[in-house]
This record gives C-alpha cells, sequence and structure tokens, in this order.
C-alpha cells in the first residue's frame, strides 16, 4: 500500500480528530523523536516498513530543527515536525488521534531506540486478533549485547522510587527490585503487568478511543506508566515473550540533571494523580499482579 508523506507543524496538534470507524485490518504507528542520530531513526522505520503490517507511519519529530524529512519520505511515512517539542505523550497522541480517525484498528507506539524482525509485528497482532480482551502488548526485550532486560514492573510507590534511585545496592540487596520488576515470573511466559515500558507498546485502537491516549501532563517519564495503568482499568496489559526486540536503553534520566529534574517532575504529577503513599487501588493491583505470575521454569 502506497502512502505519501505528508508534514504537519504545532498548530496542528488540536486540531487531530478522534473519532472515527475502525477497520479491523488497519495498523498505524507512530516514532517521536528528539535530536537522535539519523541512523537510529533509519534503523527504526526500515524495520517498520519490513514487517508489512503496518500501513500509516508518524515520524513526529520534537528536535529544533526538521531534518528528517527525507527519511520519512524514503518509506512513505508522514513526517511531523514539532520544533516547540510538546512532549512525548503528546506528540504520539497527534498521530493517535490520526489514525484512529482513519480507521485503525491497532497502534504501535515505538521509541527510536528500537530494532525487531519482521515477525514480530505479525505475531503479536495474531495474538490480539484472537484475544479480545488484550487492550496492551508488549515483547521481551533485549540490550543491543544480548543481555536481557526487565520491563515488567509494579506500579511505583515513593519508597521504591527513591530507594531504586538514590541507592540502588540496597534497592537489589533487600529482594526489593526482584519484586518490583517482577523477577520470579521468569520472563517466560505471558503474563498480566501493571506497568509496561513505554518503548514499545501494541495498544488496541478502541481502548485508546475509550481513554483517550497518554496524559499530556507528563512532558517525559511515567507516562507509560499511567497509560499502563489506565488502559489496565478496561482491559488486560500482557507482556508477550514469544517475540524479542533490542531496544538500546540509555537510561538518560541518570546521566544529566534536566533529564533528572524532569523525572522528578513526572513522578510528582503521578504520584498527585493517583495517591503518594496512601493508593488503595494500586496495592490491590500489585497483590493481584503478583499473585497471578506464571511458575518459574528456571
Amino acid at each position: 500500500m502506497h502512502v505519501s508523506a505528508t508534514y504537519a507543524t504545532d498548530g496542528d496538534l488540536l486540531q487531530a480528530p478522534m473519532v472515527a470507524t475502525v477497520d479491523a485490518h488497519q495498523v498505524s504507528c507512530s516514532v517521536v523523536c528528539y535530536d537522535n542520530p539519523p541512523a537510529q531513526i533509519e534503523r527504526v522505520l526500515a524495520c517498520i516498513r519490513a514487517c508489512g503490517a503496518i500501513r500509516r507511519i508518524y515520524l513526529l519529530d520534537n528536535s529544533r530543527i526538521a531534518g528528517l524529512g527525507g527519511l520519512a519520505r524514503s518509506v512513505d511515512a508522514n513526517y511531523v515536525h514539532l520544533p516547540k517539542s510538546p512532549g512525548y505523550g503528546r506528540a504520539h497522541n497527534f498521530a493517535i488521534r490520526c489514525s484512529l480517525a482513519q480507521g485503525s484498528h491497532y497502534h504501535l507506539v515505538l521509541n527510536p531506540n528500537i530494532e525487531f524482525a519482521p515477525e514480530v509485528i505479525p505475531a503479536m497482532l495474531a495474538y490480539m486478533a484472537s484475544h479480545p480482551e488484550v487492550g496492551l502488548l508488549s515483547p521481551r526485550m533485549a540490550y543491543p549485547n544480548g543481555q536481557p532486560q526487565h520491563p515488567c514492573k509494579l506500579l511505583p510507590t515513593p519508597l521504591d522510587l527513591l530507594i531504586r534511585r538514590f541507592c540502588p545496592p540496597l534497592h537489589r540487596r533487600t529482594g526489593r527490585q526482584a519484586k518490583y520488576e517482577l523477577h520470579d515470573s521468569g520472563y517466560d511466559r505471558i503474563m498480566d503487568v501493571p506497568a509496561l515500558s513505554g518503548c514499545f507498546m501494541l495498544i488496541r485502537g478502541a481502548v485508546l478511543r475509550d481513554i483517550g491516549g497518554f496524559d499530556e501532563r507528563f512532558f517525559l517519564y511515567f507516562d507509560d506508566v499511567d497509560l499502563t495503568r489506565r488502559i489496565g482499568a478496561v482491559a488486560r496489559t500482557l507482556y508477550f515473550p514469544h517475540v524479542s526486540i533490542v531496544h538500546d536503553y540509555g537510561k538518560g534520566s541518570y546521566k544529566g540533571l534536566r533529564l533528572t529534574l524532569c523525572h522528578a517532575r513526572s513522578a510528582i504529577r503521578y504520584f498527585n494523580k493517583w495517591g503518594w503513599f496512601a493508593d488503595a487501588q494500586r496495592d490491590h493491583i500489585n497483590r493481584n499482579a503478583i499473585r497471578r505470575l506464571p511458575v518459574r521454569t528456571s
């Protein structure tokens, strides 16, 4: 299918429609970038096109300079330059609204630092098509060197975040990290997860219509935790280990003051929204997630 590249600017963000008739065979995708290396963008766009299952791609560029239009045209993607840098969730929401208006039944939220084989998306789509109760699906993840990642998490508590951030050895030694990241699952079975990574989210269009996409009050960080939690209120949010992707995860918030402060502001917004130490819903969701963990096979 041929999709010509189109262009938009910040002023178009609030005009994108939200309601449309769903075509069960349409799949869309959005990638939000900010000063990422062009080679990295080229790789992720090539992966998207190679799978053959995604009809419409949005490349949303929050960088000051519009330098990726040529790459977008090369794969018939829609290039949207947002030099005012509205944030990760707000940029994705623009693509989500446009995609739902054009009948997308599934939408893939992607980070630019992702690589995956052509069979990944078709396998995930097949699973979601046969399990209508699933609203969000996330694959197994590994670092470029092959080491496994642990993207499945419980809903955070303020104490866990503080210890994890400022005293990682204590977080590991006490077993809090293993519990928070659901290590006892073995990461080898499909499982319900309260908080999934926003780097790769395959989401059902009907669910996005229901919940309205990302909460745009989160500029960066915790937007994926909030989104998974809201999807989990209306559908299942699953880890799907039968396919694997490479995630070149850099932990940017640990490497610079600006991103550290951004992470802290988002954490405050998250706990102001859902509750700090008194969050009965969080406690209930986490207990259920631990209770339903699959039996570890190794």
